[in-house]
């Protein structure tokens, strides 16, 4: 198994094993054994199964405003492990690729491998609600066949995606692409830099 499908392997079972409970507060074992880049992409997709739901719970138009606060911060929270965990596996492959002889005329991608499986890990679960759609008993028909034309898309973006990670890991491994791998740096989660956090010295 490729390394692209072992990560879609990973993202389909993940989502499954979230919707057994289809509870954001579930708390589950990571089933993969810890340090290993199998581990990290069971992480990484889990966090965006919750956070997948948490945007669901947050857009009832009925949500107490107290509760919505408390649900942004958490959404804030999940974003920022998110990106973590991207820049976790950048790690990983800039180990795997450190020896890589780059060539004098190597280019550089636009995104990074885990940039673009963090894509693909989004794509497992547009795939896996898109298809509830689909076999939504009480739905019209018409809904249920617009959302399977949207479901073929999905279904051939993820092999296109996957063709072009594989494909970018070919070149990185050739030496024909090389990694540059640029932090998030975000600003808004970090008291030093965002104004509203570092002006309020109450």
């Amino acid at each position: 198994m490729t390394l692209v499908e072992t990560c879609n392997d990973i993202f389909e079972r993940t989502v499954e094993l979230y919707h057994v409970t289809d509870d954001v507060d579930a708390v589950v074992a990571n089933p993969y054994p810890a340090g290993t880049i199998e581990a990290s992409l069971f992480t990484k997709n889990w966090i965006d199964s919750v956070q997948w739901h948490l945007e669901d719970i947050i857009r009832d138009p009925a949500i107490d405003p107290v509760a919505a606060l408390a649900l942004k911060r958490r959404i804030d929270r999940s974003n920022q492990d998110r990106t973590d965990l991207v820049e976790e596996i950048d790690t990983y492959f800039r180990e795997l690729f450190k020896d890589a002889q780059v060539l004098p005329d190597a280019t550089l991608n636009t995104e990074s491998p885990a940039w673009a499986i963090d894509r693909l890990s989004i794509l497992a679960l547009k795939i896996y609600h898109m298809r509830e759609q689909v076999e939504r008993a009480d739905a019209p028909a018409e809904h249920r066949a617009r959302c399977q034309g949207k479901l073929d898309v999905l279904l051939e973006q993820r092999v296109d995606l996957s063709t072009s990670i594989g494909q970018l890991l070919d070149d990185i491994a050739a030496g024909r692409k090389y990694m540059k791998v640029y932090r998030q740096m975000k600003m808004y989660n970090d008291p030093s830099t965002n104004p509203v956090l570092y002006g309020n010295k109450s």
